[in-house]
């Protein structure tokens, strides 16, 4: 019932005006009219006269007339149930995000809230925030160590995207629950595997943003190569490195731990496909990193609304016929009062 009355509307609501032309009826109706000019002792003599008026039209057939003329008034208002339908049109950008979810990413050499906060979790938060700020473009979701693996595919259902990206897990050794259980980083895969997922997309642009703490030690493809082959196809990658200076691999998964960052490769791969490189070594600097990027990879989107109304007149319509046929009728079968 509710949804009812949020839907309800008159599609030539002018029309209702003439309700206030239906009020000072109602006035007259109930005035008792002006005083006889001339006073007869007895009304015997007028009855011959002429035909009486009778009562019933004026107790009854008035009001079902008035009824009658305030319905057929709703009934030019137009009264609808109208329903709105929102059609989106995607922005034209095209976005693969390629997540480096190796071990190292465990480093946790960020600060969060005053709290030190891990590489991964603070990547997915960034990123989190990324895809929800760009609801009209298709984006999806690649994670990689020793292999790429795709996540989410190129849509535009960003709440299963972020779902997916909740999902995203390191590999526990002892456990062998991760995203991808192949150790390593395979920068150069990630690239490709982001890549095939845009070759067939028919898009303005074609982006993939590669966010990694580490160098490229695995894979069956050089990042460069695999960056030459992503120019050919006009894909943007724009490289984010994570994590600080200070930042080391546990020597549980690295004999001779080191910050293994290649910014040069990363660079080149940025300035080879017309993106840009960064290096988010705090949380600060990596918000701002996506924060710029969102604006360098910006589209107008176009959205449309479309609107169905369901005609309601009819019945109204039909009923303002019924009382004015009852209207008639009152007048027609009311009875004539008898000679006194």
């Amino acid at each position: 019932m509710i949804d009812f009355f949020q839907r309800f509307q008159f599609a030539q609501p002018a029309w209702l005006l003439l309700l206030l032309l239906c009020l000072p009826l109602l006035w007259l109706r109930r005035g008792r009219g002006a005083d006889a000019a001339v006073t007869f002792p007895n009304l015997s003599v007028l009855i011959s006269l002429g035909k009486p008026v009778r009562k019933t039209a004026w107790g009854l057939a008035v009001p079902l007339a008035w009824l009658a003329l305030v319905t057929c008034i709703v009934t030019l208002a137009r009264p609808v149930l109208r329903n709105e339908y929102q059609n989106h049109t995607a922005s034209g950008i095209d976005i693969v995000i390629a997540l480096d979810v190796s071990l190292s990413m465990n480093i946790d050499d960020f600060v969060d809230q005053g709290r030190q906060a891990k590489r991964i979790d603070v990547a997915k938060t960034v990123v989190d925030e990324f895809i929800s700020g760009r609801p009209e473009d298709r984006i999806g979701l690649v994670a990689f160590s020793g292999r790429p693996r795709d996540c989410s595919p190129i849509t535009l259902d960003h709440e299963w995207l972020r779902a997916a990206l909740r999902e995203v897990r390191l590999n526990k050794v002892e456990e062998n629950l991760g995203t991808v259980k192949e150790q390593g980083t395979a920068i150069g895969s990630a690239i490709a595997a982001a890549s095939s997922r845009l070759q067939s997309r028919d898009a303005k642009s074609r982006v993939v943003v590669l966010i990694t703490d580490g160098a490229s030690n695995s894979g069956k493809i050089s990042p460069l190569e695999a960056a030459e082959n992503a120019k050919v196809l006009g894909i943007k990658i724009y490289t984010v490195a994570i994590g600080t200076i200070e930042g080391r691999v546990d020597p549980s998964i690295q004999r001779f731990p080191y910050q293994e960052f290649d910014l040069p490769t990363l660079q080149k791969i940025a300035s080879l496909t017309g993106a840009e490189h960064y290096w988010a070594q705090n949380l600060k600097d990596l918000k701002t990193t996506f924060n710029t990027i969102d604006r360098l990879e910006k589209t107008e989107a176009k959205s449309y609304t479309f609107t169905e109304d369901i005609e309601l007149y009819g019945p109204f319509l039909g009923l303002a016929i019924i009382l004015t046929i009852l209207a008639g009728l009152a007048i027609c079968l009311s009875p004539e009062p008898q000679p006194i």
